[in-house]
């Protein structure tokens, strides 16, 4: 499973989630067996190669359209937001499905 995250940095300890449009960065979270296998960080999204499986947004409010249309799944998360606490909300599937 491969999470894409919108950040505000690119420091795996000390960056958080923001909204799509605010975000600086973007991280790649792929996650096997309930383990993170690798961070990759991004300035442009477009230069993300290969299949993402799910973004994860701050809020019910964002423009997820582009991502739904592409078939990713979008997860809320609407109280975490770093990397360790979204991986470990994903992993206990505490991030809702976005509402449409």
């Amino acid at each position: 499973m491969v999470l894409l995250l919108p950040m505000d940095g690119d420091d795996t300890q000390e960056s958080e989630l923001t909204g799509i449009l605010s975000a600086t960065h973007w991280a790649t979270v792929e996650v096997e067996e309930g383990q993170v296998v690798e961070i990759n960080f991004y300035t442009d999204r477009t230069a993300i190669d290969g299949w993402l499986d799910a973004v994860i947004v701050t809020g019910n409010y964002e423009p997820v359209m582009e991502f739904i249309d592409n078939q990713m799944m979008v997860l809320v998360a609407h109280t975490q937001r770093s990397i360790d606490d979204i991986v470990e909300a994903y992993l206990f599937r505490e991030l809702h499905d976005l509402s449409l």
